[in-house]
């Protein structure tokens, strides 16, 4: 067991210990470097918050060290990142907001592509199939007209969203949101807030709100990783997700992933 921990932490003794205790013996016997069982001399603080973060922390894959800028601190860090990508501090702030917000629309699309796809297959409404409903022409408003709102709407909310990210706190500046600023709080880059956003209040706090975003996040990645199969899913059988359950439920042993894949 200690040689598994000794693999999976390694510290770096002149940063985690008291270099002027490491070497002397204890009365009760031993050196200081470790610290007394019941007193801890010789360890500072630092060294003891890292340890009790360390024995605690989940990772990605049990017994691999993270990289050292993935230190647990954000939400969902279980320290995976095999490319580096996060190496550079800004790098790693810009990388945080546009998972969130991804994994924000993954979650807004996924909800919309079962919920129409329910109502499609079941006769309640003449909705279109998901990856067909883009084309469809609507009588209230031309294409190019929807675009163009889309596009203007879309554009305005993204740009408020990355001057925030730039100047955090900006967004929230009376006069900056046609007197609105109060209603969306910028509790902190990528949680606005308020009434608007956050109306049932489960994160005013948003500096003790780590379990809201980690939960967030999961289920975030989680619809990123299912909007994947549903486009793979749609591009193999061209109909949506649920006529793909209705038929896999009418013949579970024979209408599997592996016979689709193998027939297509």
């Amino acid at each position: 067991m200690a040689t598994a921990i000794g693999r999976s932490f390694s510290f770096q003794p002149h940063s985690l210990f008291n270099s002027k205790t490491m070497d002397k013996p204890s009365p009760a016997g031993g050196y200081l470097w470790f610290g007394s069982a019941t007193s801890g001399a010789g360890v500072t603080p630092r060294c003891r918050r890292i340890c009790v973060a360390a024995q605690q922390r989940p990772t990605w894959l049990p017994g691999l060290d993270p990289p050292p800028y993935l230190d647990g601190t954000l939400a969902g860090d279980f320290g995976f990142d095999p490319l580096g990508l996060g190496e550079d501090p800004e790098s790693l702030r810009w990388y945080v907001q546009a998972e969130l917000v991804h994994a924000r629309f993954a979650m807004l699309g996924i909800f919309g592509i079962l919920v129409t796809d329910l109502l499609r297959v079941t006769g309640a409404s003449k909705i279109p199939v998901w990856f067909e409903a883009g084309a469809i022409k609507y009588e209230f408003a031309n294409t190019e007209t929807l675009f163009i709102v889309q596009l203007l709407l879309m554009g305005f909310a993204e740009t408020k969203r990355y001057m925030d990210f730039i100047s955090p706190g900006s967004q929230a500046k009376e006069g900056s949101f046609f007197g609105l600023e109060a209603a969306l709080e910028g509790l902190e880059p990528g949680y606005p807030g308020g009434p608007l956003l956050n109306p049932l209040g489960l994160a005013k706090d948003i500096k003790n709100a780590h379990d809201w975003k980690l939960k967030e996040i999961k289920n975030g990645r989680l619809a990123m990783v299912a909007m994947l199969g549903i486009f793979v899913q749609a591009s193999v059988t061209h109909v949506g997700p649920i006529d793909n359950l209705v038929e896999h439920l009418s013949n579970p042993w024979h209408k599997t992933i592996i016979q689709t894949l193998a027939s297509s």
